[in-house]
């Protein structure tokens, strides 16, 4: 079983930045594969960004060159750094794991883009 704890969303200003973070339980966390999603209301849940197990890290189109993805693997952490936010990036972003076939979710943190 693999625990996410997210943290870091909130109110932020067109133009703004955020960073979130996700705390992964499990000694073995360089193994799984990391990525973030969101979901707006309305809409079906989207991936953000991921990074695998090597450190190879890919986007949604939406989000390249504005989000960046890293992972600290001492500190079996996965972090999502978004700049330039605007408005349609308001959503619920959760952090998923996937360890031996096996994706594992988060609880989810609210970021609101919003003047």
């Amino acid at each position: 079983q693999v625990q996410l704890v997210e943290s870091g969303g909130g109110l932020v200003q067109p133009g703004g930045s955020l960073r979130l973070s996700c705390a992964a339980s499990g000694s073995i966390f360089s193994q799984y594969v990391m990525g973030w999603y969101r979901q707006a209301p309305g809409k079906q849940r989207e991936l953000v960004a991921r990074i695998t197990i090597g450190g190879n890290t890919n986007y949604a189109d939406a989000m390249k060159g504005r989000f960046t993805i890293s992972r600290d693997n001492a500190k079996n952490t996965v972090y999502l750094q978004m700049n330039s936010l605007k408005p349609e990036d308001t959503a619920v972003y959760y952090c998923n794991a996937l360890f031996a076939s096996v994706f594992y979710w988060g609880q989810g943190t609210q970021v609101t883009v919003s003047s």
